[in-house]
């Protein structure tokens, strides 16, 4: 693997799209403009996010997902068999409409805002999900390079809608086979690209141990038949890895956070990793990348069994608030962690990303470029602290 600064800075993912790649994404969505058409917008936007990652320290950038409507429902154009449909869409195949429509107001989510990717048809791979994003950044950046994709378990249950899907796939657990399959496929092909890091997002994990009795999440449009969260979670932890089994060479890492898709806290799902950490650390991936920048994450010690076992990525700045951590803020919470972790097994990162939904970003790209820096400055003390 590269070899990296102790304490890297990297991101989780998306950074805040402009109006102008919105409205570009909307029209080429809609028919209006081309795919090329739509490319030359967004690789502009691609080169502007990775300049101001380089700019702020960044040591692993991500192309900010700007070609992506989420950080999931791209895959739509990636492969046969999923249509995108908003969930207002979806409210009618819902079994308790009423219910989906109360869970989106009280999260703050307006129905037409947010689209999931639904299986409609047999499952199959155009070109890979991310292979072109891949090779547009190696292209014009030297820095290491993060790509998230969607973790096994958050497409197979995103994308399994009961009404529609199971006359295609009689379960979510028959879809998972094509979902492994297509994933294996896509983290080998990036390795061979030389990608440094491969980032599965798992969020809908949050849904699953923190989330109310409704099977309808905020990011899914539905989560299937509700069962024992512990199930749940044997059933994320087999997929992941089937997912990676005998792949060496490259980094890979597992995102969860409380949700991402507001800017009022008060909405956004609470409670510490303590209930999902003895099946995270299950995962054969080398990192976590967690979110600790607010309150709603819990505290440290849930780490004290599991002492390091694995690589943090460790969300120390909140991207959806206006001002930038400070330095020392940002050192006191390493140090929570270094409690339980080697300074080499430590990453720094946002809780999440910038612009998670391209229509709804939690924060700007100055508000980005701050963050960032101020995680980078507070790596620099570190450095020299543990060097």
């Amino acid at each position: 693997m590269t070899d990296l600064p102790l304490f890297p800075v990297t991101v989780v993912g998306s950074w805040p799209r402009s109006l102008e790649l919105v409205r570009a994404l909307r029209n080429k969505q809609d028919g209006e403009i081309s795919t090329d058409e739509f490319n030359a917008v967004a690789d502009k936007e691609v080169v502007a996010a990775l300049r101001l990652q380089e700019e702020a320290g960044v040591d692993i950038v991500s192309d900010g997902e700007q070609r992506r409507d989420n950080f999931y429902s791209y895959v739509v154009d990636k492969l046969h068999g999923m249509q995108l449909m908003k969930v207002s869409d979806l409210l009618d195949y819902a079994k308790d409409r009423a219910r989906l429509e109360e869970v989106l107001r009280a999260l703050d989510v307006p129905a037409f805002a947010i689209k999931s990717p639904i299986v409609v048809n047999k499952l199959a791979k155009k070109n890979g999900l991310s292979l072109d994003e891949a090779a547009f950044v190696k292209e014009h950046c030297n820095l290491p390079l993060k790509v998230p994709i969607p973790g096994p378990y958050m497409l197979t249950r995103s994308a399994w809608f009961e009404g529609l899907s199971d006359k295609i796939y009689s379960s979510p657990e028959a879809l998972a086979v094509d979902v492994v399959a297509i994933l294996r496929d896509e983290v080998l092909a990036l390795k061979e690209m030389g990608v440094e890091f491969i980032q599965f997002d798992e969020p809908i994990l949050s849904q699953v141990v923190f989330g109310e009795e409704s099977k309808e999440t905020f990011m899914c449009a539905a989560l299937p038949d509700r069962r024992d969260p512990t199930e749940e979670l044997e059933m994320a932890v087999r997929l992941m890895n089937e997912t990676v089994e005998g792949i060496t060479g490259v980094r890979t890492g597992v995102h969860v956070c409380r949700g991402n898709w507001s800017r009022k806290e008060e909405v956004l799902l609470t409670g510490n990793y303590g209930p999902m950490l003895p099946y995270l650390v299950q995962m054969n991936v080398d990192q976590l990348v967690l979110e600790f920048a607010t309150p709603r994450a819990g505290e440290m010690e849930v780490f004290k069994e599991y002492a390091n076992e694995k690589e943090i990525g460790l969300g120390v700045v909140n991207p959806r608030t206006d001002e930038p951590e400070s330095t020392s803020q940002i050192i006191n919470r390493v140090k929570e962690l270094l409690q339980y972790f080697d300074p080499e097994k430590v990453f720094l990162n946002p809780d999440c990303g910038f612009g998670t939904f391209a229509e709804r970003n939690v924060n700007d790209a100055k508000g980005a470029f701050n963050k960032l820096k101020a995680i980078s400055e507070a790596a620099k003390f570190l450095r020299k602290e543990y060097a």
